[in-house]
């Protein structure tokens, strides 16, 4: 997760123009496209060594599905991209590969930038898992800390600790490892 700035409003752009062909690096929040920057080395180390774990172990364990970064997905009234996201073999048959993924995927990560507001951090993750999200991964590189986020539970990782996933049966990594 990244700062925003505003680049359109509802009168020059809808929601639904952000479905059908979103602009890159851009979020639909609140009835407005904003851009989404202030991405550091750090945060895109993170998102591809999360991503390419869990593209790894997807692979290796067997239960298919797809790893994407930076990926447009449809929250019930936002247009959001996760930093790393999940797609089950089950929602890749039903839904193929649309421009934008019409709900949350069921595994999300963000990787929250010194810039990012709690409030808005743990906000975006409520609005994912109200629109079919399963499990949502908020890492924090500067304080060392991943916090899993489901419907029924919050926990806290730290240093020297394992984190692992419902999502990705049997996945999980240490927050050393993940954050380096």
């Amino acid at each position: 997760m990244v700062i925003s700035t505003i680049i359109a409003n509802t009168s020059t752009f809808s929601l639904e123009d952000w479905m059908q062909n979103p602009p890159d690096n851009t979020e639909w929040v609140d009835g407005q496209l904003v851009e989404k920057n202030g991405v550091t080395l750090k945060h895109s180390r993170i998102q591809a060594n999360l991503a390419v774990y869990w593209r790894n172990y997807k692979e290796s364990s067997g239960q298919g599905g797809e790893v994407y970064t930076e990926v447009p997905c449809r929250t019930n009234k936002q247009g959001r991209v996760p930093d790393v996201a999940y797609l089950t073999p089950e929602l890749i048959t039903q839904f193929g590969e649309p421009a934008v993924l019409p709900q949350s995927f069921p595994l999300i990560a963000e990787i929250v930038s010194p810039t990012d507001l709690a409030e808005d951090v743990i906000a975006k993750s409520q609005e994912y898992l109200q629109s079919g999200c399963e499990e949502v991964w908020l890492v924090f590189p500067e304080n060392r800390w991943i916090i899993l986020v489901t419907k029924n539970q919050r926990l806290v990782f730290t240093d020297n600790e394992i984190v692992s996933t419902q999502m990705l049966k049997g996945f999980n990594v240490s927050v050393n490892e993940l954050l380096g």
